[in-house]
């Protein structure tokens, strides 16, 4: 009978370990812009990206839907998801890979880490290469990064008539504060 309560001990022990070394948000922010100059900004922002990383291996993934990108401009967001997003098709942007080289143990201040893996928009998945800040504050690990894609890498068609208002090269920031759940 003892053997089988260490043994549950052990057990759950051992599961509270795994389950710890996940840290996730869903209450993280993704910043776009592909603005020009002398034309209203075109910009949004999503409060409520939701990511998940594992920190025994560097493990992550976020996910953004789509809809909940919000801008200044009421027209300009219906224009966003009806005609460039296509979001009742292509609801949600995805990205999956791995912070390479990832330690918790050395975040006590702001790392820079490389982050690779496959980034999905609007039904296209690209591999993509960049930098993350990484930093351990009060028991949350706080990342941030930003990165350029392009509306033709993703099949994003921006119309002719508004193609001079809009910039090819998107700029994307990214501020997740995760914590364990």
């Amino acid at each position: 009978m003892m053997k089988k309560i260490a043994l549950i001990i052990v057990f759950l022990f051992l599961g509270n370990i795994i389950f710890a070394q996940k840290m996730m948000t869903r209450t993280g922010q993704i910043k776009f812009e592909a603005s020009v100059p002398s034309f209203d900004p075109v910009a949004a922002v999503n409060n409520s990206v939701s990511a998940i990383l594992d920190e025994s291996n560097g493990e992550f993934a976020v996910l953004a839907l789509v809809k909940a990108f919000k801008f200044k401009i009421p027209l300009m967001e219906e224009h966003f998801n009806e005609n460039y997003m296509e979001s009742s098709v292509y609801p949600k942007a995805t990205f999956k890979g791995k912070i390479l080289n990832f330690d918790a143990s050395k975040l006590a201040s702001s790392k820079k880490y490389d982050l690779e893996g496959d980034l999905t928009i609007h039904g296209v998945t690209k591999k993509i290469k960049t930098k993350v800040n990484a930093e351990l504050k009060d028991r949350k690990v706080y990342i941030s990064g930003n990165f350029t894609v392009k509306n033709q890498d993703f099949n994003i068609k921006i119309p002719s008539i508004v193609k001079s208002k809009v910039s090819e090269d998107v700029q994307v920031s990214l501020d997740l504060v995760l914590d364990e759940k």
